[in-house]
């Protein structure tokens, strides 16, 4: 090989927005490997057809795209790889070549080259047989395959397969991942990717709380409509990271409060939930739960993020089902601050802060309720309206209408039951249409908002209700994981090998800590 032929240009690199050593993989523990990933230039068209679903004809089959191979350092190994090029086709727009980092025996070879997919998918069958690595860089750009999306294929000379390393001694196989293109993205529904940006959900109110219909208790009464017009602004001013403000409640509003308060205690013994019932003397104790006092929600979200990560913001109404998800997956529960008309304590045609604070709060300070609740929100974010429906309708069951078996006996666990005394009542009742929770077949299952529920849907425990909805989760058509960052308080999207990896780093630390413990108690305990 030429001397000439091993200096490369940062500069070239550089205006493709890496470097070499970014495009190539990292060595790996046995054998060698190869990756390839469809690229697309500037000359394809875009797809005609359904983008919702993302399926539609390809134009255009030629399109740019980069390879990477290493070889060994010996004359003529270059002019027989080359001439694969020339067998199969592929036009050779650009090519450079620099001393291996990873093998001092070996060279690494780019080629930026121009041909059609199916050229290029035979060049790179015969390529894999005569070098140790073939690797094509992720380029701005992707090319597009049949199903809409970009491909990115990692294989093992070996097996087939790539490996990610989970501990020193075992290895966990990761099969063919995708690398999403921004017009993959495109097509996906936006969700906030960080913690603040859940200020934007909060702005989208469908129905503001002031906006009373005409059968509301409170429609007529100028005095509360102006009161709800308070808490709107309230909640529409409010920003992540500030203080929740605190509410002076009024006589009356203290006074219902109190009514509600009073007549659900009697019940709780006997209807709620074994978590409910552990969580509740807390919030007494801690939150000021008490029938002559409104806790507030400032109070409530620092308990909560102690005892379960979660916390709450206030919010002017009601939000779509896709916002609102979007919330609990951040651990973020969106929570109304006004009270409902005195006329009628016992009924409510829309959640209020009784609803919240006494229905929802004294489970989500459950770890595992938490955990439950939090994998509804994930499962929903850049999901399809169909599927964010699906989802909805599951967590309207189970979160809000939710029904589990302890001690051979029903109990509640759905808000919606555990803040209203007449239907938590019926739930427990042999009238009750009482069916076992699936997914599959509880998302299609009408919600009742003015009337009892036609049908509830009963759990052994929250842990088989959350292993049923990670399954179920499993079959919404997204082409992407998320992982929720604890640390930064973050979204990651899961499209590449090197995003799977980050993750598995944090597992890798988290396991090493247990094995550590497991160690200490064989040493110390002789467990």
């Amino acid at each position: 090989m030429q001397p000439a032929m091993m200096m490369f240009s940062s500069k070239y690199w550089a205006r493709r927005g890496f470097s070499l050593d970014s495009a190539l993989p990292e060595e790996r523990p046995a054998g060698g490997g190869f990756t390839l990933n469809r690229s697309s230039s500037g000359k394809n068209e875009e797809k005609k057809g359904n983008k919702g679903n993302g399926k539609g004809e390809s134009v255009s089959e030629g399109g740019k795209t980069a390879v990477v191979f290493s070889l060994k350092n010996e004359v003529g190994g270059l002019v027989k790889a080359l001439r694969l090029f020339q067998e199969k086709h592929v036009s050779m727009v650009h090519i450079e070549s620099r001393k291996s980092k990873r093998r001092n025996s070996e060279v690494e070879i780019f080629v930026d080259c121009d041909c059609s997919k199916k050229e290029f998918n035979e060049l790179i069958q015969l390529l894999k047989f005569q070098t140790n690595i073939v690797s094509l860089n992720p380029p701005e750009n992707i090319w597009t395959d049949e199903e809409g999306k970009a491909a990115f294929v990692s294989l093992d000379l070996d097996t087939d397969k790539c490996f990610a390393q989970v501990s020193p001694q075992s290895y966990t196989p990761v099969h063919s991942t995708h690398i999403l293109s921004s017009t993959d993205l495109d097509c996906v529904p936006w969700f906030p990717r960080k913690i603040s940006e859940l200020d934007k959900c909060s702005q989208r109110v469908l129905m503001y709380g002031s906006e009373l219909d005409a059968d509301h208790p409170g429609f007529k009464d100028n005095v509360y409509r102006q009161r709800r017009k308070y808490f709107v602004d309230v909640a529409m001013s409010y920003k992540y990271g500030q203080p929740i403000p605190r509410v002076e409640y009024t006589a009356e509003e203290i006074k219902t409060w109190g009514v509600v308060f009073r007549e659900l205690s009697k019940l709780y013994p006997t209807h709620a939930c074994r978590e409910y019932l552990k969580n509740f003397p807390l919030l007494t104790k801690y939150c000021g739960y008490r029938e002559d006092n409104v806790p507030q929600l400032e109070d409530v979200s620092i308990f909560l993020k102690e005892r379960s990560g979660f916390t709450v913001r206030p919010v002017a109404g009601y939000l779509s089902p896709r916002d609102f998800l979007a919330g609990l997956a951040y651990r973020v529960f969106h929570c109304t601050q006004y009270i409902r008309h005195g006329s009628d304590p016992l009924y409510t045609p829309e959640p209020d802060t009784c609803h919240e604070l006494l229905g929802h709060v004294p489970l989500l300070a459950d770890p595992k309720f938490a955990q439950f609740s939090q994998e509804i929100g994930l499962a929903s974010l850049g999901a399809s309206d169909e599927d964010v429906q699906k989802l909805a309708t599951c967590y309207f069951f189970t979160i809000e209408f939710g029904l589990c078996k302890q001690e051979g006996q029903l109990r509640a666990y759905g808000a919606g039951l555990l803040s209203s005394i007449g239907e938590l009542k019926h739930a427990l009742s042999d009238k009750a249409n009482v069916k076992t929770f699936d997914p599959k077949t509880t998302c299609l299952q009408e919600c009742l908002i003015t009337t009892f529920q036609e049908a509830y849907f009963v759990s052994e425990s929250f842990e088989e209700a959350k292993e049923k909805m990670r399954d179920f989760a499993k079959s919404i058509n997204r082409p992407f994981s998320v992982y929720f960052n604890p640390y930064t308080q973050s979204i990651e999207i899961l499209k590449d090998t090197r995003s799977i990896e980050n993750v598995v780093q944090d597992l890798r630390s988290d396991l090493n800590t247990v094995c550590d413990a497991l160690s200490k108690m064989n040493r110390y305990l002789g467990i």
